[in-house]
Order: structure tokens, then sequence, then C-alpha cells
């Protein structure tokens, strides 16, 4: 049988999803030792795509081929029951017939969040980065549309990309800001039908960049060069999350509620 889970995890203590030589905890490690645990047997667990050390993600999807007599849907309590408090299967469920857990994937979105204050502040560091001062979600919006389409990101790539090609399509760039316990909040999310290697953590730093007064006039000479050095600061992992992914159908039950 082709199972499919969703997945949900703190990226803060992983080395990225991807299984390392070195033994560094991963979370593909994690899932296919516990798979191990539950089937008996080695056990791949192939992903969506692969997430940096310090990225969350709120609906990774991940695939394995198992042979059991426990149903599809039942797998997820299996897992939770062995996996650590900052792993956990949302739901399980059989693969279609064909799927393919990676080039089967038409959309993803990424989320980046950022808090403005002038220290850190516990209740949000872990899952935000912080900028030092409030930015004009006015401006960054009027960035965005020039981002959105049909793009090459060669700009927005971070050094030791493998992609064959930087031409990526965004389909939307949405921000939402807002107040909590007095500090101003940030979140882009980003649609696309894939990204580089950093892509999204780059292009955040150039909105919030803008936000604060750069001009745009930069954001549209990378586009036109791609030269990375045209561009903003790479933001910190922690502010990202892999939010969904989307294969044009419902793999899961909770997807058609």
């Amino acid at each position: 049988m082709n199972a499919v889970l969703l997945v949900s995890y703190d990226g803060t203590h992983f080395s990225g999803y991807q299984r390392q030589a070195k033994g560094e905890r991963t979370v593909q490690g994690t899932l296919e030792r516990t798979a191990r645990e539950i089937f008996g047997v080695p056990t791949l667990v192939s992903a969506s795509g692969r997430t940096d050390a310090g990225v969350h993600a709120a609906g990774q999807v991940c695939m394995l081929s198992c042979e059991t007599t426990v149903p599809p849907r039942k797998l997820r309590e299996c897992f939770n029951a062995l996996l650590p408090p900052d792993l956990k299967v949302l739901a399980s469920a059989e693969a279609p017939a064909a799927f393919d857990v990676t080039r089967s994937a038409k959309k993803k979105t990424y989320v980046y969040r950022a808090y403005a204050s002038s220290c850190d502040l516990p209740l949000y560091s872990r899952y935000a980065a912080r900028l030092p001062a409030r930015v004009d979600a006015g401006r960054m919006r009027v960035a965005a549309r020039l981002l959105e389409g049909e793009h090459d990101f060669a700009a927005f790539s971070a050094t030791g990309s493998s992609a064959k090609t930087s031409v990526r399509t965004v389909y939307a760039i949405e921000i939402a800001e807002q107040t909590a316990n007095g500090h101003t909040m940030y979140e882009i999310s980003v649609t696309g039908n894939g990204f580089l290697y950093n892509m999204v953590r780059i292009l955040a730093g150039e909105l919030f960049a803008v936000g604060a007064g750069k001009e745009t006039s930069f954001l549209q000479q990378a586009l036109e060069t791609g030269s990375r050095s045209l561009l903003a600061r790479t933001m910190p992992a922690c502010g990202l999350t892999l939010q969904h992914v989307d294969y044009g159908f419902p793999l899961f039950e909770i997807d058609k509620e």
C-alpha cells in the first residue's frame, strides 16, 4: 500500500527535512525510524519538498510504501504514538494511483512571519523574525504585485541551488498586518508553482526592506539582471512555515471539511 501523511513540525530543533549522513536530527530521519518501528522493515518516507534547518511546516505532505493490515486512516495514530512532540501526523490516507508526492504538487504556499520590536519577544521569536521597527505594509503590497506572475527569480536564490531553471510562477502574494500584545505582526503569504533555494526568505527580506523605505527599482533591476547583490538580506529560517501543498484535489478527509 502507498500511503500519504499530512505532517506538521516545529523546525527549531531539526536540521531540515532531508535525512543526513552525519546523523543530525531531521524530519525524514525521525519519520523513517518511526516507520521502521511500526512496520518492522526499513521504510523510505519522501516529501513534497525539502525544508531547510529551522523552517516549520503546518501542512507538509509525505508518502511511504508499506505492507500492513492497518487501515490508511489509522496510520496517523500509529505514528503519533511514537513521534516526539515537535513532529506529528495530522492525517493519513491511501495514496491515489500513480501519485508522486513531489512531482504531482501543483502549488505550494509558504508564510513568512515577523514582528516589530526593539528587542526579542520570547512568545514570538520561535516562529517569527524580529524587525527593529514598523514597516509600511502598503508599500510592501505595491512591491508584491511586481513579483507576481512568471519571472526568472535567479536573484532570489541562494548559492548552492541545484535547480535546472530559475523561472517560477508566483500566483499570489498576500500581506497581512495586525497588532498583538501591543506589537505589530506581519505575515507574507506566497503561493507559487515551486520555489528556489531560500527564495521566500529572500523575497520576504526585500519586501520588508521596501516597507522600510527602499525603492522598488532595485527589485525590478534584480528581476531583469539576476543580481542577488541588489536585494536585501535573507530573512532568518525561524519565520518561515510551509503552510499548504495543493495537488488539485483533496488528499485527506480534513481537506474536504
